[in-house]
């Protein structure tokens, strides 16, 4: 008998096409993963694979192996923790879920399988989805729950996936942090001793400050990046979440996923539907990049707006003159970005006010234009930037509102406060959050876009931020045995109004920020075309911060922009080579102010931004290959992006620690096809002699199987030494060899 799980994707042994019943064993497949299940009507739904595609043998023989519960209930011979608990109105705790259908649906780019489950004792159903994508290996699962009880049902714990893991020398890859220090990835071996692990967000809004809805799980040793055995799980989710790994006495790590259901229980109505947010799996033998190459090809697809553009360069107002903004200092930032070949100017915060102008603390909620600070208006500067062959960008904070501004003065019961408390406030002492779960707050909000782009349609791009979590837990619009749904309606709301904004304005280009990266998760994504990572804009940080949102999200999303030295965040002085090559590691922009910049400064800009727009296309849209991690030994951080064709990839080198008598190691390239040869070009070259390697033709097996070597420091007269190294390298096909 097969007792062990081989942990990628679902294969159901299904009709032809249109909708049917199936039989077991169920199985949907990707193009290269399968996950299959056992699913006897009347039995168990079980789950006996995840892993590499299986042939037509082998899914025979997978099909005897033993399995696992696919979606455990507590409360009757629970294995481990439970995906679902629920209370009847009775007072019974327990489920006894069992197969009661099994149908496919064949659509337009994936498969969707639906296993209904019924308690044998209660009309209680839970419908398990797993959608499988025709053309990249993910497998989308969630589940949604209903009921024909007389009485409401209390739900207590609603994941909407579980998987379990086969123990062993099993890793877990997950990202953590703080504002200014997000997206820190973590790797440890899982406990071998039972307990469970936690990952988990309550904040309602920037979720992913401290933490992160993504996992990758190492099935056979400490990951490597681009070879061995490697499962992702992203909960598309913006709101709070919770992620479980229980070490039971068994054979398995068990593995959940969902809603955090801390201070949340759930009342369901009698024909109510609640619908979990889905996970979506991954599994790849290519390592960590591996799986986040297959992520980032379903994000471009699939998830992000406007997945298949290329973004523009853009400057923002932010860093250079915080919320100084008036009208001579805006254009004189137009005519410098222009100067420097960008295509988008963004004014950030400042620009707004009526009776309460505009500081810290005043005017979140009352969106008119302030006249005194920009007397020809908005349509002024849109003007001034079209005169200079430039599309405009605006920051609004849509959600927030201050205490000293006339929206709250004539609608104080739209903040989110539990009756008869006194709110708990924010930023500048007086920010709070908007209740989202009110109709009327989101057809406010619908109402500030339409008031900025409905009657400015010329703005093409749209910075959204939330520069508060959700700190008072109360609605004055929820009704009283509604409150603990506060999290779970906040969050709907906001998606209600995400859609209609982007329904009515579908070429808007939307970035999402949440007091830097709060808000990066795949939730919100498909409203957004682009996260701004972090509010720390220190390049040496930055190759941290992006080194782990790239194991989840694509070059395309992140905002990576040039900003001033010292750092406005960690005061720390970074060449402006150093600091070019970093940002040019994702979508390119610009947060320093133009002016503060020496005119050789500014001409090496202009020359990286020309050099950005020949390699763009490659960085935005080629595939990842994370090479040397700034987390190893070595004082490096290295990776590339190849080309879907593999006839260009950009190769980026970043020195992490500064020793005299330092000795780097030589990293090996990946992606390339070893029979082509590539043509070597450094970019953004400051050394006073070329590379030994440039202009030089390699193919691609050496690149990939000997590496180029590069020196320790840049080649410059000795006083002019830096401490920071980078090299950003192009390679291209050359063909007729």
């Amino acid at each position: 008998m097969i007792k062990q799980l081989i942990f990628g994707a679902i294969c159901l042994a299904v009709p032809a096409a249109g909708t049917g019943a199936i039989a077991e064993p169920v199985s949907v497949i990707t193009p290269g993963t399968s996950m299959v299940f056992s699913a006897p009507k009347g039995g168990d739904l079980k789950i006996l694979h995840y892993g590499t595609r299986l042939t037509p043998a082998d899914l025979q023989s997978v099909a005897s192996a033993e399995g696992m519960p696919a979606y455990p209930v507590y409360g009757m011979d629970c294995p481990s923790e439970a995906a679902l608990a629920v209370t009847h109105a009775d007072g019974n705790m327990t489920l006894k879920m069992v197969v009661d259908t099994c149908f496919t649906t064949v659509g337009t780019g994936s498969t969707v399988t639906c296993v209904r489950l019924r308690d044998e004792a209660y009309p209680f159903f839970v419908d398990v989805f797993y959608r499988a994508y025709d053309d990249v290996d993910i497998v989308e699962n969630w589940v949604e729950i209903s009921h024909r009880e007389k009485k409401p049902v209390v739900l207590r714990r609603y994941a909407s996936a579980y998987i379990p893991l086969r123990r062993g020398n099993v890793w877990l890859c997950h990202l953590h942090g703080a504002p200014n220090n997000e997206s820190r990835l973590v790797r440890e071996a899982l406990e071998t001793s039972p307990g469970m692990k936690t990952i988990s967000s309550n904040n309602t809004i920037n979720t992913s400050h401290t933490g992160h809805a993504e996992v990758m799980f190492s099935l056979d040793g400490e990951p490597r990046e681009n070879e061995g055995p490697v499962i992702g799980a992203a909960l598309c989710y913006g709101g709070n979440y919770r992620l479980g790994i229980k070490t039971a006495e068994d054979d398995y790590h068990h593995f959940f996923a969902g809603m955090n259901e801390d201070h949340a229980p759930y009342i369901l109505e009698k024909g109510e539907r609640f619908v979990t947010p889905p996970v979506a799996f991954v599994y790849s033998g290519e390592g960590t990049s591996g799986v986040s190459r297959i992520y980032h090809r379903w994000a471009r697809k699939y998830k992000l707006s406007h997945g298949d553009r290329i973004r523009p360069i853009l400057l923002n107002s932010w860093e250079g003159v915080y919320m100084d903004v008036d009208q001579p200092t805006m254009t004189k930032m137009m005519d410098d970005i222009a100067g420097l070949g960008g295509n988008l100017f963004v004014m950030d915060d400042g620009w707004f006010g009526g009776r309460f102008q505009r500081d810290d603390s005043s005017a979140l909620g009352d969106w008119t234009v302030d006249r005194r600070k920009l007397p020809d208006g908005l349509e002024g500067l849109i003007d001034a930037a079209a005169r200079r062959g430039l599309d405009f960008g605006i920051w609004i904070e849509p959600e927030m509102v201050n205490s000293r501004s006339e929206l709250y003065e004539r609608h104080p019961e739209w903040v989110l406060v539990p009756r008869g408390r006194t709110p708990a406030t924010g930023r500048g002492g007086t920010q709070m959050v908007l209740d989202m779960t009110n109709p009327a707050v989101r057809d406010y909000v619908v109402g500030v876009f339409d008031s900025i782009i409905g009657k400015y349609p010329a703005i093409k791009y749209v910075k959204w931020d939330a520069n508060m979590p959700v700190k008072n837990h109360g609605s004055l619009y929820l009704p009283a045995d509604g409150q603990a749904r506060l999290h779970i309606e906040y969050q709907r709301g906001l998606e209600e109004v995400c859609e209609r904004v982007r329904r009515k304005y579908p070429d808007l280009v939307m970035q999402l920020c949440c007091s830097g990266g709060g808000r990066v998760n795949y939730g919100l994504l498909p409203w957004f075309d682009e996260f701004w990572t972090s509010d720390n804009t220190d390049a040496l940080q930055r190759v941290y911060i992006q080194w782990g949102t790239s194991y989840f999200f694509p070059a395309i999303a992140m905002a990576c922009h040039i900003s001033a030295a010292p750092n406005l965040q960690t005061f720390r002085s970074i060449p402006m080579k150093y600091r070019v090559d970093v940002a040019m590691s994702g979508r390119l922009g610009v947060e320093i102010h133009p002016e503060k910049m020496t005119p050789a400064e500014k001409d090496f800009c202009r020359n990286a931004i020309a050099e950005y727009k020949r390699i763009g296309g490659v960085v935005q849209l080629g595939d990842l290959y994370r090479l040397h991690s700034p987390y190893d030994d070595g004082g490096l951080a290295s990776l590339m992006y190849v080309s879907p064709g593999k006839e260009e990839a950009v190769f980026y080198w970043y020195k992490t620690e500064h020793f005299c008598n330092q000795h780097l190691p030589v990293v090996r390239m990946a992606g390339l096809d070893a029979d082509k040869y590539y043509k070597v070009r450094e970019i953004n070259r400051i050394d006073t002699e070329p590379l030994g390697c440039e202009g030089k033709v390699y193919s691609g097996r050496y690149l990939m199987e000997h590496g180029l070597d590069f020196p320790a420091c840049h080649i410059l007269p000795y006083w002019e030494q830096l401490d920071y190294a980078s090299r950003v390298i192009h390679l291209t096909e050359e063909r007729g060899i």
